[in-house]
């Protein structure tokens, strides 16, 4: 009973992450469409983890995710939400030289061991969470700052060697984190937009002036 208990909360983890995410593609994708590709591939690997955990209770073994893809989601995701953020606060250069280093990173995951992938994957969500967290600093977005924090424990938690937090499969609870992480980002891409629209109202009616 205690395994399928610890199986349902997977599942609402990985249900919740992934309800998380695609929301929050839907609602960025015409602000910015890195910010939408970004919610978007963090949503891919826990729908098809549930797909595969509710086959296997019918009895199937079907796996609908591959390590490969699993890790190059994980490897560009982030850092197309920090491109997102660059872009819209107009450092169109280091936006550029983020996405393009994570782009070449990825093309080279045939050439590495699972152990250097997983450092890899790790090593590259923290630079997207700090340089996510220097942006919204700089540009007075609180919901940029919570989301990075949010982000930045859970790759210290997952880091660790502990199993349970909270009462909970670590899993579960870092899946919780990126989904409040994702959240606030959304809503600080949102409130970085609406900045960006004011001032060019500003910037238009000072012209007209």
């Amino acid at each position: 009973m205690f395994h399928r208990l610890d199986e349902g909360a997977g599942v609402l983890s990985n249900l919740l992450l992934c309800a998380m995410c695609l929301s929050s593609a839907t609602q960025t994708y015409q602000i910015h469409r890195g910010a939408g590709a970004g919610f978007l591939l963090q949503a891919v690997v826990p729908l098809l983890e549930s797909a595969t955990s509710f086959t296997a209770s019918l009895g199937l073994n079907w796996v609908f995710v591959s390590p490969d893809g699993a890790w190059v989601s994980a490897v560009v995701s982030l850092p197309l939400l920090a491109f997102a953020f660059h872009w819209l606060s107009g450092d169109r250069c280091t936006a550029n030289m983020l996405l393009g280093g994570v782009l070449l990173v990825a093309a080279g995951s045939d050439y590495w061991r699972e152990e250097v992938k997983a450092v890899v994957a790790h090593s590259v969500a923290i630079v997207a969470s700090i340089t996510i967290l220097i942006v919204s600093i700089f540009t007075g977005n609180a919901y940029g700052v919570a989301g990075s924090l949010l982000a930045g424990t859970a790759g210290l938690l997952a880091g660790t060697k502990l199993q349970w937090l909270l009462m909970l499969p670590k899993r579960d609870v870092l899946h919780c984190l990126m989904a409040a992480a994702n959240l606030a980002w959304r809503w600080a891409i949102q409130v970085q937009h609406q900045e960006l629209e004011q001032a060019s109202v500003g910037l238009l009616a000072e012209t007209l002036d």
